[in-house]
């Protein structure tokens, strides 16, 4: 009777983890337009070779939100939604983090063009700290997880012990990344124009959370599984 209500508890969590990481895709793909709907509609297009400082800017939320935030919370959710085995899922986990990486760099290469050509100076907002923590922090999780989960020689033992710390250092990781994307949102909604921009800003950085959370959540399901 304890197997079987073990065994119960294991695959409803299961279950639960998996309708989860799927509503969390929704929000992906809610999050993904809407971001595009703002920076297409009112913000004047996207373009890195511009010479309109604000279209160059626009990159900057484009491929934070595209190319980082969400592609960090897909690379998180691959262990719940990839039916492969386990190193094939730690493959595509690890490629799409570096996938996310690159484009992040590239983002704040955007942030940093608009402050040159826009004559604004650099780091001085919030924003700006959080965004840079954040990424250096990834930098610095992707490396030591490369080298413990993929690189010959490290003792089982070893991962074993790091993987729970990993796991929650990349969950805050990302969570941070999203306070960043808030931040930033915040900053752009208060000189946007009153009425439909300001609420579509607005309710872009609320999907932005509810990703993030819908995400975590997902990761606590997945470690439940393990403890039943």
């Amino acid at each position: 009777m304890a197997i079987g209500g073990i065994i119960g508890g294991h695959h409803r969590h299961s279950v639960v983890a998996s309708r989860v990481a799927m509503f969390a895709h929704l929000l992906f793909l809610t999050t993904a337009v809407l971001m595009l709907v703002w920076l297409l509609r009112f913000r004047g297009g996207i373009n890195i070779q511009s010479d309109d400082p604000e279209q160059i800017f626009n990159v900057h939320p484009f491929v934070m939100t595209w190319g980082f935030i969400l592609l960090i919370g897909e690379a998180i959710l691959v262990y719940t939604t990839i039916p492969m085995n386990h190193r094939a899922q730690k493959m595509v986990h690890m490629l799409v983090h570096l996938v996310a990486f690159i484009l992040g760099v590239f983002g704040i290469y955007a942030a940093f063009k608009f402050h040159n050509v826009a004559v604004v100076p650099d780091l001085l907002s919030l924003h700006s700290w959080i965004g840079i923590g954040a990424i250096s922090l990834f930098a610095l999780q992707w490396l030591i997880g490369f080298a413990v989960f993929w690189m010959p020689g490290t003792h089982e033992h070893t991962r074993a012990a790091a993987a729970p710390v990993h796991v929650a250092g990349g969950l805050v990781i990302f969570l941070l990344a999203v306070c960043a994307a808030q931040t930033g949102l915040v900053q752009k909604s208060a000189s946007a124009t009153p009425g439909t921009e300001a609420r579509l800003i607005n309710v872009t950085g609320l999907f932005i959370v509810f990703y993030g959370v819908t995400v975590a959540a997902t990761v606590m399901l997945r470690i439940a599984t393990r403890y039943q």
